[in-house]
């Protein structure tokens, strides 16, 4: 008898299958931006975490950034954050 490899239709690790054990409601959310000593923006996340937002082209261009409306409008909305993503996978 042979045995097939199948993947099965749920992974270990689905963010659907276990809900968040500390108690948040989704993705981290931008909470606010501040800028560093050398004036580049940091996002400030819901989850504790932040994040550096540069518009240095061609490597990374996020003109928006530099502008106080758009930055404005972004507070509240859902923003993915590396950090805990790391830590997740880490712990599985």
């Amino acid at each position: 008898m042979q045995k097939k490899n199948e993947a099965t239709s749920v992974t270990a690790a689905s963010r659907e299958s276990e809900p968040a054990g500390d108690e948040r409601a989704g993705p981290p959310r931008l909470s606010g931006f501040r800028q560093d000593a050398d004036g580049h923006w940091v996002a400030l996340l819901s989850c504790g975490h932040t994040q550096h937002l540069r518009h240095q082209p061609p490597w990374q261009s996020r003109p928006w950034v530099l502008d106080p409306e758009h930055r404005r409008r972004l507070i509240g909305q859902p923003f993915p954050c590396g950090w805990c993503l790391k830590e997740r996978l880490r712990e599985h």
